[in-house]
């Protein structure tokens, strides 16, 4: 009876044990999922606070400051520092805070500004530049991999620094990384109950680091959205002025026809035409293109329209209209910059053009050969450099007048070379020739169907609507 007594009590003792120990070790899993819990919810509000910090219009300095402060927070640490790798393969300091450790010694003069430690090391840290190839925080740059040193005293790769408050007992430096873009490393430096950080602590600053890499990703991409609506909004706002520097509608003279398109390959142009009515019977008009695109290229049309308007009505000469041009923009176009312009007159009284070309395409004229009676389309040539190209006594040199009839059912077109270069997928130009013959065929019908008629012709060439260069084209038919 007695030794049954004994195995029941072993028995029973055995069980207890047993409890026991399954208890613990469900107070253990227990006290793990609570961990984790607490270290996925520390995640979750660091995410929400980048969030919400996004949306305040925070500047990066002021993120990268958010995101150290937050990692103290999570990790209890005295002090952290977000390290940002430059173009130039250097890592500089650019969030600190606490007293976080220099990367390198301090040296021995700057030792007595430490009474006002916590601004000093935020200057020193700022201002501190240093290769990846340097320390741990380099080395975390470099390899993408973070580090985790639980004893930093006896690590050789560790700065010991003389002030006490500067020592470094452990330390855990993560990559802050977007996809493949190294962005930084986010360091933080001793916990504060003097225990060496842990795995998991390891692991919540490498989440915390991948979370920033993404906050400073997105704010990026939103400072980068706000840059492009802003300079949408001023191209759209130029190329409503442009619009309103434009003609608004093309003159009326008896005996003329005249039609006028302009269509830009950006949303503001080089490209310029315009009307000058100088007498019942006289009218001038100019077609000019300034090299490049964009809003340099408007800016200076805007002041060659200007000019051309004070100059016109003043000269019944084109090529000194253009002289007088070239002379008022000489300060004006800046270098490699110039412009193309074809300015003529037509009298229709004398029933004749007299134009001048500063480099600009050749004017084309459809007309009938008096002697087969058959129409033809024909380019005038004549000399002249651009506006602003060469110095003005060789300018005024190379320019010069040229008359010739205008009767009824001829057909002047001016244009730029976006229409002759417009390239097919063959890389192959529209080309003069095919201009000609587009003319041509359109002869009989009126200035603005010739127009269209044109551009159709180059839209069905090239097979596409967008072009590499801006469209002009003015048609003036002689009734």
């Amino acid at each position: 009876m007695l030794f049954f007594l004994m195995g029941a009590a072993a028995g029973a003792l055995a069980v207890f044990w047993l409890g026991m120990k399954w208890r613990a070790r469900a107070d253990r899993l227990e006290e793990e999922k609570l961990r984790l819990a607490q270290e996925k919810q520390i995640v979750v509000d660091f995410m929400h606070h980048m969030v919400q910090a996004l949306g305040e219009g925070l500047s990066r300095e002021e993120l990268f400051q958010r995101i150290v402060h937050a990692a103290i927070l999570c990790t209890e640490a005295l002090s952290a520092c977000i390290f940002e790798k430059r173009p130039d393969n250097q890592m500089q300091g650019v969030a600190v805070e606490g007293l976080f450790p220099p990367h390198r010694p301090l040296p021995s003069q700057a030792r007595t500004k430490l009474t006002t430690r916590a601004r000093f090391i935020e200057q020193v840290l700022k201002s501190e530049m240093f290769d990846i190839s340097e320390g741990i925080v380099g080395r975390v740059a470099r390899t993408g991999q973070g580090e985790l040193i639980a004893d930093a005293a006896a690590d050789p790769r560790i700065v010991k620094h003389d002030d006490p408050a500067l020592a470094v007992r452990s330390v855990i430096a993560a990559p802050i990384r977007f996809q493949d873009r190294m962005i930084g490393v986010l360091a933080v430096a001793n916990p504060a109950g003097g225990l060496p950080f842990t795995e998991s602590d390891f692991s919540l600053v490498l989440s915390l680091a991948e979370q920033a890499g993404l906050a400073v990703h997105n704010l990026e991409s939103m400072h980068f959205q706000i840059e492009k609506k802003q300079l949408d909004l001023d191209l759209a706002l130029a190329s409503s002025i442009q619009q309103m520097l434009l003609p608004a509608a093309t003159p009326r003279l008896a005996g003329l026809d005249i039609a006028a398109q302009y269509v830009p390959t950006q949303k503001i142009g080089g490209d310029l035409y315009d009307f000058y009515v100088l007498s019942p019977t006289r009218l001038g008009l100019a077609v000019a293109d300034v090299s490049g695109k964009g809003i340099p290229a408007s800016l200076l049309m805007a002041i060659c329209r200007t000019n051309l308007q004070q100059i016109a009505p003043h000269h019944d000469s084109p090529a000194r209209v253009l002289r007088e041009v070239n002379r008022a923009m000489a300060g004006d176009v800046c270098r490699g910059m110039f412009i193309t312009i074809l300015y003529a007159v037509i009298d229709v009284a004398q029933g004749t053009v007299t134009f001048a070309r500063a480099g600009h395409e050749l004017p084309l004229i459809s007309r009938r050969d008096p002697a087969s009676g058959q129409p033809v389309s024909e380019f005038i040539g004549s000399e002249g450099m651009p506006v602003g190209m060469v110095e003005t006594g060789l300018f005024d040199q190379a320019i010069a007048d040229q008359t010739i009839p205008f009767l009824p059912g001829d057909t002047l077109v001016l244009y730029t070379d976006g229409i002759t270069e417009a390239a097919n997928e063959d890389d192959k130009e529209f080309s003069g020739s095919r201009l000609a013959d587009a003319l041509r065929t359109l002869r009989s019908r009126s200035a603005g169907e010739i127009t269209l008629g044109i551009l159709d012709h180059v839209r069905r060439f090239s097979g596409r609507d967008h072009h590499r260069d801006d469209l002009t084209l003015v048609t003036v038919k002689r009734m």
